[in-house]
Order: C-alpha cells, then structure tokens, then sequence
C-alpha cells in the first residue's frame, strides 16, 4: 500500500499517476463504494429497530409521522 505523501505537490502528483495508470489505485475495493456499506447496514437497522420496539411505541411513532406528513402537504 502507498502512503500517501503530506505534501500537497507530492499528492496531486500521485492522483495525476493513479489517473493516468502508472501507478496502482491503492484504495481497496471494499472502501471504494462506502454507499453500498452504508446501505446494507441501513437494511438491516430497520427490522432491527422494529423488534426492539414495543407494539405501542411503533404505533406512536407511526401517528406522530403520519402527522407530519400531512401537516407538511397543506403547507
């Protein structure tokens, strides 16, 4: 793996080389697309949530979003 370079010269350097493919991209694969990541956690977080969650809290949660939603619309 490149360390890469404090120098602010040094850097761009390095970004036109990873550019142009004369040097290796060293990111690896797994931190190339942090959305995927982000989203496979927020799938899960979900039905997770809800397990957790009372039958009565879900249905105030529920009221109080359904609410502003519909206060928002006449707005």
């Amino acid at each position: 793996m490149v360390k890469r370079p404090r120098d602010f010269n040094q850097l761009a350097k390095l970004v036109v080389d990873i550019a142009s493919g004369e040097v290796p991209d060293p990111v690896s694969e797994s931190k190339r697309h942090p959305s995927q990541r982000g989203r496979a956690g927020g799938l899960k977080g979900g039905v997770a949530r809800a397990m957790v969650l009372s039958a009565d809290k879900r249905s105030e949660i529920a009221k109080k979003a359904a609410k502003k939603r519909w206060t928002a619309s006449d707005e």
